[in-house]
């Protein structure tokens, strides 16, 4: 079976300048050579701060850079024809496209209600600090700028639960929308705050049948107008799991496809409630593994101190490696992001080696570690000062050996907590195939290590260049691996490089 690796084809800075899709578009086929198979697109639709917006400020989700709503016509990605493009020629180079949903809240209301709400605690939201009163909140969605086409549905206070502002008081807070459906918030998984239905803006009610039944209409003139292989869901822990689980079979249904899903549940140290939602959606969609990305920020920080032994305890891909997609880092954990947890850059090359030559996990590679990113972050002085990340020079060449020789049986090394290893033993239908992994957070180390006996009498090289000397693998089938500290070193065969 082919080794799949996806990419996030956006990062957080990318600049507001209408230009991705055409990127997308121009970089397929170099994407595809390179090893990756399926590429994870940034919100299509039309968010509250229009040719700005990354995305997640849902505001109109027919609008896909086509009407002059929010400012612009085009999003921060570009058109609505420049997306169907690009969709159409990442598979026309053979990569499977998956585009994000944002379908949890909406923002930028064309018009203010008269509401009765309940202001409720923000540390313990089923708890009601307020009688009932009413408010002037934006709740009301008409979208003059595209004017019914598509859809005539109107989004009103009936199809929302929860919103954070009160227009006529100018008051910020949580506020429960008293409507047709009940009042209160949906049973989630995540009980933080005491219920996390509640994001932002306009929580969206999933109790209302007819705000479902426009989702449906909306996923297949969506699907009918793009074409996507699949879909990335966010903030998926803020919702009622049985709305992806209907929204999900229908789609399936209708179309006769996979439509490939993986849900943001971002729990970094809460695996239980990720295999809560598992058990909730019965394996519809794949989780990101946000357990071993906090792992890696952790050991990345912590440097020797930090027992790679552990590296795996308390994941997703450890628990349920057929619904696990791996990662090292992606926009939400990016600096000044709201769930910032960067990996260091001396790591990252680690992290990698991690999730794209082991047997388990579907790994997902960021933008910025393949091309480099540029924000500006407000220093102590409060200046700004404009940083550059560079991107991860050993990328290509991981993803070379996962895509050509990253098979076969797993053995793992993981017996000192400064130097950890595994081997892979190669499969016969792809000659040349198998490889020794080598990763330290320490000193400079080495491991003897099993290959197996068709690597008998080889010479071995380190295919990231970080160990200059050879390697001879014994009649056994076992040698002795180097790695250089803090380093990652990837040994395959010399008559293969």
């Amino acid at each position: 079976m082919e080794n799949f690796t996806m990419l996030q084809f956006f990062e957080w800075y990318y600049p507001a300048d209408g230009s991705l899709w055409k990127h997308f578009a121009a970089e397929a086929q170099r994407l595809k050579a390179m090893g990756i198979e399926s590429v994870w697109l940034p919100p299509a639709h039309k968010g509250l701060e229009g040719c700005r917006s990354n995305g997640y400020d849902s505001y109109d989700l027919y609008d896909l850079g086509e009407f002059d709503q929010k400012g612009s016509v085009a999003t921060k990605y570009g058109t609505k024809q420049e997306l169907i493009d690009a969709v159409a020629a990442g598979k026309q180079a053979g990569l499977r496209v998956y585009c994000d949903l944002v379908l949890n809240h909406m923002g930028g209301a064309d018009e203010k209600e008269t509401i009765t709400v309940r202001k409720v605690d923000p540390a313990s939201r089923n708890e009601f600090i307020s009688d009932a009163y009413q408010i002037e909140a934006f709740t009301k969605f008409t979208f003059p700028g595209r004017q019914g086409k598509y859809s005539e549905f109107v989004w009103d206070y009936q199809c929302f639960a929860g919103v954070d502002w009160d227009a006529g008081n100018e008051e910020s807070a949580i506020f429960s929308i008293q409507n047709q459906y009940g009042e209160g918030w949906r049973e989630v998984m995540d009980n933080e705050n005491g219920n996390y239905d509640f994001l932002m803006l306009c929580d969206i009610d999933f109790r209302n049948p007819n705000v479902r039944e426009e989702f449906k209409r909306w996923g297949k003139w969506f699907y009918d107008t793009v074409r996507m292989d699949g879909f990335r869901l966010d903030a998926i822990k803020h919702m009622d799991p049985h709305f992806y689980n209907e929204w999900l079979d229908f789609m399936r249904a209708e179309y006769g496809k996979e439509f490939f899903t993986v849900g943001e549940y971002w729990a970094p140290y809460d695996l239980p409630s990720m295999l809560s939602y598992i058990d909730a959606t019965e394996g519809r969609m794949s989780l990101f593994d946000a357990p071993l990305q906090a792992n890696f920020h952790k050991a990345s920080k912590s440097g020797s101190s930090y027992d790679l032994c552990n590296i795996f305890d308390g994941t997703l891909v450890q628990a349920k490696p057929m619904l696990a997609v791996t990662l090292v880092e992606n926009h939400d954990t990016q600096p000044l992001q709201s769930l910032e947890q960067p990996v260091e850059p001396w790591f990252r090359p680690l992290a990698y080696a991690l999730i794209l030559l082991r047997a388990d996990g579907y790994p997902c590679l960021f933008y910025s570690d393949l091309y480099g990113s540029h924000y500006q972050d407000t220093g102590g002085d409060g200046q700004d000062h404009k940083v550059t990340l560079s991107r991860v020079e050993e990328l290509e060449a991981l993803l070379d050996v996962r895509k050509n020789l990253a098979y076969g049986e797993q053995r793992d090394y993981f017996d000192h907590p400064n130097c950890v290893g595994w081997t892979r033993t190669g499969d016969p239908d792809r000659p040349g195939s198998g490889c020794a992994v080598l990763i330290s957070n320490g000193e400079a180390g080495n491991k003897s290590m099993e290959i197996g006996k068709a690597f008998a009498g080889k010479t071995m090289v380190d295919r990231l260049g970080k160990v200059r000397e050879e390697i001879l693998i014994d009649e056994s089938g076992w040698a002795d691996f180097k790695v250089n500290g803090g380093s990652a070193s990837v040994w395959i065969a010399k008559d293969h490089h």
